[in-house]
C-alpha cells in the first residue's frame, strides 16, 4: 500500500489534469485551423437521414473565446485551490477549515442563546421547555442515528428511556460520556469458562438471573463456571458501572437475547463505542443535551417563573 502514499501519484494525477486541459486547448487550435474544401453549395459533403447536410460555417468566435476562457479558469482553479494531486493550492482551503469556520460562527452566533441555560443544572433545565426544545433538536441531528428518534434505542444501542445505564445515569455521567465518549469491551471468554458444554451452562445460569427462559438443571451447573465472569459483572451478575459492565439480572438485553445470544457472546465477545461529541458540541450545548435525554428518564423539576 506504500505504493499509493508515494510522492509518484501526486505527481502522476497532477500531470495528468494538466495534459488534459491542455489537450483540449490543442485541439481547440487545430480544429480553428483546419479548412475543409467546401462543395459548391456551402457545405461539407456530410449528409443524414437522406437530406440533412452539414453546412461549412466558422464556429462563432464567442463561443471560441468562451472555450478559452474556461480552460484559464481551469488553470486558475487549480492553481488556487486542491486539485493537482497533493498540492494544497495557494489559498490553502480545506473542507476541514472550511467546516471550522461555519462552525466557530455558529457557535459565536448561538452563545447568547446558551448563555441562560449554562447557569442551570440538569434537574432545572429539564423542566424548562425552551430548554428542552433545543435538546431535542441537538438529540435528534447527533443521537438518533444509533439511539433512534425515540431514544429507544436497538440492537447494540442503548435504550436511553430506561434506568438501565452502563456508566450511571447521573446528570455529570451522562455528560461525561457525551463528552469523551465510551468504548466497551467485553473479549472472548469460551476459553476461560472451559468446554462448549460448559459454555451452555454459563449461558443458561447468565439467563437464570433474569428469570428468563433457561434449563435450570444447566444453569446450575454453570454457576461456578461463572466465576470467570464475575471479575466483570460481580459475583452477583449486577455489573459494573465504573467499567460499563451491563448487569444481567435486568432482563434488559443490549445485543439480543436468548442462549444462543448468550452462547455466541461469550463465544466471540463484543467491542461496543459511541464518540466522543467534544469538539463537536459546545460545552453548553452537551449541557442542554445532557438535561435532555436525563429528562427521558427521570422526572425533571418544575420550571420557576
Amino acid at each position: 500500500m506504500s505504493d499509493f502514499n508515494d510522492n509518484f501519484w501526486s505527481v502522476y494525477v497532477a500531470g495528468l489534469t494538466l495534459v488534459s486541459i491542455l489537450a483540449c486547448l490543442l485541439l481547440l487550435w487545430i480544429t480553428a485551423r483546419k479548412k475543409v474544401v467546401p462543395q459548391a453549395d456551402n457545405t461539407t459533403g456530410h449528409v443524414w437521414d437522406g437530406d440533412l447536410r452539414e453546412m461549412n460555417n466558422p464556429m462563432p468566435r464567442w463561443w471560441m473565446w468562451l472555450f478559452v476562457i474556461t480552460i484559464v479558469f481551469g488553470l486558475l482553479y487549480l492553481a488556487a485551490y486542491p486539485g493537482l494531486g497533493s498540492h494544497p493550492g495557494q489559498l490553502n482551503w480545506t473542507m476541514h477549515g472550511q467546516y471550522e469556520q461555519e462552525l466557530e460562527k455558529a457557535n459565536k452566533e448561538l452563545g447568547p442563546l446558551y448563555a441562560q441555560f449554562a447557569a442551570k443544572k440538569t434537574e432545572e433545565l429539564a423542566g424548562d421547555g425552551n430548554a428542552m426544545a433545543i435538546g431535542e433538536r441537538l438529540f435528534m441531528n447527533n443521537c438518533a442515528q444509533c439511539h433512534g428518534s425515540d431514544a429507544r434505542g436497538s440492537k447494540g444501542f442503548p435504550n436511553l428511556t430506561d434506568q438501565d445505564w452502563l456508566h450511571g445515569g447521573t446528570p455529570e455521567k451522562i455528560e461525561e460520556t457525551i463528552k469523551g465518549g465510551r468504548r466497551g469491551q467485553m473479549p472472548p471468554m469460551a476459553a476461560a469458562v472451559g468446554t462448549p458444554d460448559d459454555v451452555k451452562n454459563v449461558a443458561n445460569y447468565v439467563l437464570s438471573l433474569s428469570n428468563s427462559p433457561h434449563d435450570s438443571v444447566r444453569a446450575q451447573l454453570g454457576k461456578p463456571k461463572f466465576t470467570a465472569c464475575a471479575a466483570c459483572h460481580g459475583i452477583d451478575g449486577k455489573g459494573n458501572q465504573a467499567i460499563g459492565a451491563p448487569n444481567l439480572t435486568d432482563d434488559i438485553w443490549l445485543h439480543g437475547w436468548g442462549e444462543q445470544a448468550v452462547i455466541a457472546m461469550v463465544n466471540n465477545g463484543k467491542i461496543n463505542e459511541m464518540p466522543a461529541q467534544h469538539g463537536k458540541l459546545t460545552d453548553a450545548q452537551i449541557h442542554v443535551l445532557a438535561a435532555y435525554i436525563w429528562g427521558l428518564s427521570n422526572k425533571p423539576a418544575p420550571a420557576k417563573p
